[in-house]
């Protein structure tokens, strides 16, 4: 175990900017994950949908179920077959 950490110190000694920023200095490196993360979720397509796909489908969903509960939408025998 100790040479894992050992390992793992000098893999994150050798980013730049140690002395200047400290351990700020992964921020950068943390913002392009998140960025390439985004563009993933928004872009690439698994099976026919995107991750906002599904989102914005069960969002949807959810609204449609709360306001059913609520009496604002009133079902008819047509719609709850």
């Amino acid at each position: 175990m100790f040479r894992k950490s050992q390992n793992l110190k000098y893999i994150l000694s050798l980013v730049p900017g140690k002395r200047r920023f400290g351990t700020y200095r992964f921020l950068p490196l943390f913002f392009c994950i998140g960025g390439v993360m985004e563009w993933i979720m928004i872009n690439v397509r698994i099976g026919k949908e995107t991750f906002y796909d599904v989102y914005r489908r069960k969002q949807s969903e959810r609204e449609y179920q709360h306001k059913t509960e609520e009496g604002l939408i009133v079902l008819t025998e047509s719609e709850a077959k």
